[in-house]
């Protein structure tokens, strides 16, 4: 669940600030642009989250976290793809639509995954570990870009996801298990 947390924010953290940077300097889209377009970023996790507020009601905490999930890896494989134009605007946009619904639902979902009497002391735990990730993850992909590439910026985000994605089905298989016995 830590490691979770960390990807998360790394993920959140690092398109927020290099997302610009990645549009420019592999994009070719200029700056200005890309500054408005990252804002759209933004706007999609603010628009998620209202939604997943709604959607809350009818899907279970579990439910939210995959789907955004699913969310975040089709907006990664459209910055990873070959094409131009507003396609990456969208995969921007559902990027951050993805990222809204995880955080709350995880949070939400600890004294159910870890029982109530932790569960603050778990919070705790998962909010540092979120603040490690923006801390560290960001600049990590920084240097990565300013010496090999910005063109890793998917890659990175996508290695991200894939541990997130890893790390979210091994907690669930364990509160899973516990549930049945």
């Amino acid at each position: 669940m830590l490691l979770t947390f960390f990807c998360y924010c790394g993920i959140e953290h690092t398109v927020g600030l290099w997302g610009s940077s990645y549009l420019v300097t592999i994009r070719g889209i200029p700056a200005a642009t890309a500054a408005s377009w990252i804002s759209l970023y933004f706007i999609g996790i603010t628009f998620g989250r209202f939604l997943s507020g709604f959607l809350a009601i009818k899907l279970r905490h579990k439910q939210m976290v995959q789907f955004g999930q699913i969310l975040i890896g089709v907006g990664i494989l459209v910055l990873f793809l070959p094409i131009q134009g507003y396609f990456v605007l969208g995969g921007l946009f559902l990027t951050g639509l993805g990222l809204a619904p995880i955080y709350p639902s995880l949070i939400h979902g600890t004294p159910i995954n870890f029982g109530s009497q932790y569960s603050q002391s778990m919070i705790g735990l998962q909010m540092a570990c979120a603040y490690v990730g923006t801390t560290f993850m960001p600049p990590l992909f920084g240097l990565l870009g300013a010496n090999i590439s910005y063109g890793l910026f998917p890659v990175f985000l996508g290695v991200l996801l894939m541990l997130m994605i890893f790390m979210v089905i091994q907690l669930y298989k364990k509160t899973s298990m516990r549930e049945g016995q």
